[in-house]
């Protein structure tokens, strides 16, 4: 005990850190050998193969200098799994019972080539705005606005700190309609959540990992909490459980939102001022982008629980005050969302065809001691960044300080295709936009897939006794029984929108499929949401299981009314370690079925994301490594539209004899 005080303490000022020395750090790699080049790339957290981190050692051989930390760490965002899909964009040679096949670019000649399939097909009666090529697909609604639609997953974080992680997972998607085109106003959230069965026995927990009852509990809670904080009414969703989500539950999180139709482009111009609005930067988050690229394991937690952010819902909601204002005044020229990586992705996307400038120094911090490089990297939510107008700065500062939102100017937008970093004055970073976003190697793997033996299982023959014993175990199964004390927690309501919610019935209290929900209340005009998933069907064929994801996804959706032929869908591939040929295979396969599921059923995909590496390692008391793998999990989550709500139907029957 250092000092006791009795009675009020007298405080005067709240120690917030020391003010960062600052010193510019270089780090050697130039005459590194291979090991050595590994050994920085695991301790350093860049989690960067050998052949991407010789390609920066050439490159800096070739500038005759060694890099600073700082550009080290944006090569390493930029590069990043999380950031490029550089797995699924990658060269594959996968090979499979019927023969082989070579793919230049997996992403581009399966899911992408589905769309521009069906799109060629609709002509001139395309109704798909904007795919793969904003923060969210974009479609046609009415003749005033569009609609757009976006699924992330925040697995990592939320393994590790399960409120945290999936509060900053919804906090995250929902600005990603945010900065699409011109900014999306929110309209409704989904979520899918994959656990481990929560009776299992703490004594047979791997070193490292929590419970999934507090797992359950904290995804649960930190969604509900940020969502309906927000003002966002969640009106779909499924949960599901599986032994082997233990180490690696899965939190997947969408957001749809209402973009008006000539706020769809968007393009910063040189001399425009690099804004940054909302929350300040701390040391939350750092090596965000970089650790939920690779795979977890029992020292995952203190090694990067700093990766995880702090969610804070009322700054996002008065941060999407401003943005809808700003964007109605034409305040700015192009926004996006401060995501994995922080200022470094956000501003190195906006100005990738450009180039900017970062004044480092000038961004607002949550606390003094941040160095130049984490102040970069940082993944402090509730920011967005957005191209202003010189003209314009003031007008936008002035909308800023009547909602109480902080904005401060950080750099400039500028015609010399790099990226310039300065702290006080002093350059700490330099790069190419052209390397930065052109000089990856592309990732070269191996992909083969066996089917599995699979034995032909006989229908048994029950007696009565034995049909309602089985009948009332089904409905007891942990994947079957009621989900209602986790809907009841979400908000259905609030913006007076959701026409058919999550929960249907006289009652309410049967399960919905799928949800409608109505985005403007001066239109009868509706929006269909639904999701399908099936991962234990991905043991027996991940094609198959691909196939009834959205076979799954489309009928829900059609079900309660949606129009067929106005469908559009997201993949969200969630795999373990695809550096084994035989779990990249199983990836292959169930995205060569989206592919032909998509184009059969003319659903276009417009969104995606994927999420590899989802294994947890441990070695166990006898010294054996011991490794976790989730099932090959695949959400397809469907947007459909109906033309008048009010002839929408409920999954519920309705008299005897449905």
């Amino acid at each position: 005990i250092e000092r006791v005080v009795v009675g009020p303490l007298d405080l005067q000022k709240i120690d917030v850190g020391a003010d960062y020395a600052y010193e510019l750090r270089q780090v050697a790699i130039r005459e590194l050998d291979d090991q050595q080049l590994l050994t920085l790339s695991q301790q350093g957290q860049l989690y960067l193969s050998l052949a991407e981190m010789q390609t920066i050692q050439r490159h800096f051989q070739t500038q005759g200098r060694e890099p600073t930390d700082i550009e080290l760490e944006t090569i390493a965002q930029t590069w990043s799994e999380h950031c490029s899909h550089k797995t699924l964009a990658g060269r594959i040679d996968y090979r499979d019972e019927r023969g082989s096949r070579q793919f230049t670019n997996m992403l581009k000649e399966t899911i992408f080539q589905a769309t521009q399939t069906i799109r060629g097909e609709l002509g001139a009666d395309d109704w798909c705005v904007k795919v793969f090529s904003d923060n969210a697909g974009i479609v046609k609604f009415d003749d005033d606005y569009h609609i757009v639609f976006k699924v992330e997953t925040h697995n990592h974080p939320s393994a590790i700190e399960p409120y945290g992680g999936a509060n900053t997972g919804i906090g995250g998607v929902v600005r990603d309609p945010m900065g699409t085109g011109l900014g999306a106003k929110p309209f409704c959230n989904t979520n899918v959540f994959c656990f481990a069965p929560p009776d299992v026995e703490a004594s047979s927990l791997p070193p490292g990992v929590l419970h999934p009852r507090r797992v359950i509990k904290g995804v649960v809670s930190g969604v509900r909490d940020y969502g309906n904080r927000m003002g966002i009414p969640t009106v779909n969703g499924a949960v599901y459980f599986d032994p082997r989500y233990l180490g690696n539950p899965l939190v997947y999180c969408g957001n749809a939102g209402l973009l008006p139709v000539d706020c769809v482009e968007k393009k910063p111009l040189a001399g425009d001022w690099i804004v940054s609005i909302g929350g300040r930067t701390g040391r939350d988050g750092i090596h965000g982008a970089t650790f939920s690229s690779a795979e977890l394991n029992s020292e995952s937690e203190s090694i990067s629980g700093g990766s995880v952010q702090i969610g804070n819902a009322v700054t996002e909601k008065m941060v999407l005050d401003v943005l809808l204002q700003a964007r109605d005044e034409r305040l700015y020229n192009a926004v996006t969302d401060c995501g994995a990586g922080g200022f470094s992705s956000a501003v190195g996307e906006m100005g990738e065809k450009l180039g900017a400038e970062v004044w480092l120094d000038q961004a607002p911090l949550k606390y003094e001691g941040l160095s130049y490089t984490e102040i970069w990297i940082s993944e402090a939510q509730e920011r967005m960044v957005f191209a202003v107008p010189p003209e314009k700065l003031e007008r936008m500062k002035e909308v800023c300080a009547a909602e109480g939102v902080e904005a401060s100017v950080i750099g400039q937008f500028v015609p010399t295709e790099r990226l310039r970093l300065m702290y006080r004055g002093q350059q700490v970073g330099e790069l190419t936009m052209e390397f930065l976003h052109e000089g990856r190697p592309p990732v070269v793997r191996t992909a083969s897939y066996t089917p599995p033996a699979v034995e032909d299982t006989a229908v048994p023959d029950l007696d009565r006794a034995a049909t309602e014993t089985a009948v009332k175990d089904i409905l007891g199964s942990l994947n079957v029984a009621s989900k209602h004390w986790i809907i009841r927690q979400y908000d259905h309501e609030v913006q007076a929108g959701s026409a058919i919610k999550p929960l249907v019935g006289p009652a309410s209290n049967g399960p919905g499929d799928a949800a409608v929900v109505r985005p403007r209340l001066d239109s009868r005009r509706g929006v269909v949401i639904s999701c399908g998933m099936n991962p234990c069907y991905g043991d027996l064929d991940p094609y198959a299981m691909a196939a009834s994801a959205i076979d799954e996804a489309v009928r829900n959706a059609v079900a309660v009314g949606a129009d067929p032929a106005r469908i559009a869908i997201l993949d969200n591939f969630c795999w373990g370690n695809t550096e084994r040929p035989e779990t990249l295979g199983t990836l292959v396969r169930a995205a060569l079925a989206c592919h032909d599921v998509a184009v059969a059923w003319k659903t276009p995909f417009i969104s995606g994301k994927d999420s590899l590496n989802n294994e947890f390692t441990w070695v166990d008391a006898d010294g054996q490594r011991q490794t976790i793998a989730i099932p090959p999990s695949l959400l397809i989550s469907a947007m459909g539209q109906v033309a008048d709500v009010a002839k929408c139907v409920t999954m519920d029957l309705k008299e005897v004899g449905n």
